[in-house]
């Protein structure tokens, strides 16, 4: 019998895209989803994309322990993915309460249920953000923490919670994805970040730019010590993140405990550089302004993907170019029939 995973934001950019992998590879897929910046449409994308069927949406917030409940009740889920949350990190230093509430208080709800119907498999979406301001390059699971906004603190307050809930469970077999800045979109242009109103994170805000919806790209600073000033981030596609994420479900067989990988490329580009990659890959110019630095922001994150790549002997395919040309793809062919 095919495994059921439960993907909480799964109609989300990541989660979507996921659910294609895991649809793909024999997965049942049951997803729990508020809809507050995501789309039933990008599930049935999903499934047209995978050529099965549509999985069931549960409308729900899952910080609703009885409605969550009833959800694992219905599907004997098998094992969890926890994308659900709250992610913009300059929205998060504005609204640090409701960022704590639905990123932490939803990670405690699902752990009880999950407790409740004795599930012990998860895979926990994660952020590089954890690390904050360091000057360290590339980053490793093993280097220290030190969040600077709120969405990265919650973060790391639920790899505590999750790291304490698995020395008191000792069944409990959990995996967190640490991974850097996802991207892109599916190559057959039919899924991709297409968020609710102005987007708060930058690939998609580039799209629109170069497609003349909005005027131009606000660059948050030109003053931090990397090669152009600009900030420079580990950039990796969205489908390469969505296969370590199936590839964690089948890595989390026989071990018990917690376990931390980063995922990325190893390659770190500054926002010019991504800037100028999107102009090539679209032909548009995409206008810009340099603004202040925007608090919560540090100059630079890359990933040290050794760890992940030794223990799974996999690496992440896609460079900046193809990361490029799908969003550009995906953009073209009518995001906002499509919201994912």
């Amino acid at each position: 019998m095919p495994t059921k995973v439960l993907v909480t934001g799964g109609a989300g950019f990541i989660g979507s895209h996921t659910c294609v992998e895991l649809l793909q590879h024999g997965y049942e897929v049951v997803v729990a989803d508020d809809l507050s910046n995501s789309s039933p449409r990008a599930l049935e994308r999903a499934a047209g994309i995978a050529r099965v069927g549509t999985p069931e949406l549960c409308v729900i917030d899952i910080r609703d322990g009885a409605a969550l409940s009833q959800v694992f009740a219905d599907h004997r889920i098998d094992a969890v993915i926890h994308f659900a949350a709250k992610k913009a990190v300059g929205e998060s230093v504005r609204l640090p309460i409701e960022y704590y509430d639905t990123n932490v208080g939803g990670t405690t709800a699902l752990l009880s249920v999950m407790r409740e119907h004795e599930v012990g498999r998860l895979v926990f979406s994660s952020s590089c953000s954890v690390y904050g301001s360091t000057t360290k390059v590339p980053l490793t699971e093993s280097d220290p923490v030190s969040p600077t906004n709120p969405y990265a603190s919650s973060k790391w307050m639920c790899e505590q919670i999750l790291a304490d809930t698995c020395r008191r469970l000792p069944s409990l077999q959990v995996l967190s994805l640490r991974y850097f800045n996802p991207v892109g979109a599916h190559p057959s242009g039919l899924l991709g970040e297409n968020p609710h109103g102005v987007p708060g994170n930058l690939m998609p805000y580039v799209a629109r730019v170069a497609a003349g919806q909005l005027e131009r790209l606000s660059i948050f600073g030109d003053d931090y010590p990397t090669p152009d000033g600009t900030g420079v981030r580990d950039y990796v596609h969205v489908m390469d993140v969505a296969e370590g994420h199936r590839l964690a479900l089948e890595h989390l067989q026989g071990e018990r405990g917690m376990r931390t990988f980063n995922l990325g490329t190893g390659v770190g580009s500054s926002v010019l550089d991504l800037v100028a990659a999107f102009e090539a890959a679209s032909g548009r110019r995409v206008p810009y302004r340099i603004t202040g630095r925007r608090p919560g922001d540090v100059a630079t994150l890359v990933a040290d993907p050794t760890a992940v790549s030794r223990a799974w002997n996999w690496t992440t395919k896609r460079d900046l170019a193809a990361m490029c040309r799908d969003a550009w793809h995906f953009q073209t062919r009518d995001p906002a029939r499509h919201a994912c």
